[in-house]
């Protein structure tokens, strides 16, 4: 929002003319000034300055008030001052309790799930590569066969979520990121840094292959 602050308050001149009238006499030269015309400084001037003056300060007056408004309205709904990123629609998917929603099949690169609630929600099949999921609780998801290169776990409860056959190559899982009792038959967990904790849990239920990358689960996260 731009503020309109036009003020073009110039100062006005004074005109003052004066007129000389070189006067020759006989046997003598003299300088004569006429006397000086009115000063030509109209009242109008000084009125025109003042209405000016006024018109400015009743254009920052507005702009202040609309700018404070937009900031209580901001205030009052954080839904309004910022959506959730990626290409699904206007829909706001950061910080909102999205429990049970079907996103299933939906492309959703780089999608903003920052802190949200998605207990149960469906995203079998989804295409979620960047997509951020830190600090969201995802307890009891459905992730199977969703793409999830470089997706951000970091801090998000990924505890009963189904991961069947998603590809997680490069995700991000620091912090206290759980996978407890989640299913990872034919995931593929290559370059993910889990912590030894973790990479130990998984390893004692890993078994199938990635049906995309053709690698085998227990070989990704390293299982000795």
């Amino acid at each position: 929002m731009a503020a309109l602050n036009f003020c073009c308050c110039s100062p006005l001149p004074n005109l003052t003319t004066a007129t000389t009238s070189l006067s020759h006499h006989q046997n003598s030269h003299s300088l004569t000034a006429s006397p000086p015309l009115a000063s030509c400084s109209p009242p109008q001037g000084t009125q025109f300055r003042s209405n000016l003056s006024s018109i400015c300060d009743s254009f920052s007056k507005v702009s202040v008030l609309a700018l404070v408004s937009a900031s209580l309205v901001f205030a009052s709904n954080p839904a309004l001052a910022f959506k959730g990123g990626g290409p699904y629609g206007a829909e706001v998917t950061r910080g909102q309790d999205l429990t049970g929603k079907d996103f299933s099949g939906k492309t959703l690169i780089k999608q903003d799930f920052k802190t949200s609630i998605l207990r149960q929600a469906n995203f079998k099949g989804a295409k979620l590569l960047g997509a951020s999921f830190f600090d969201a609780d995802l307890t009891g998801a459905d992730l199977s066969g969703a793409d999830l290169r470089g997706a951000d776990f970091s801090l998000a409860n990924v505890t009963k979520v189904n991961l069947s056959n998603a590809n997680l190559e490069g995700a991000l899982t620091t912090g206290n990121t759980s996978f407890k009792g989640s299913i990872i038959t034919g995931a593929d967990f290559t370059d993910v840094p889990l912590r030894d904790d973790q990479r130990e849990l998984l390893c004692k239920v890993a078994d199938g292959t990635n049906p995309v990358t053709g690698n085998e689960t227990r070989e990704t996260l390293l299982c000795k």
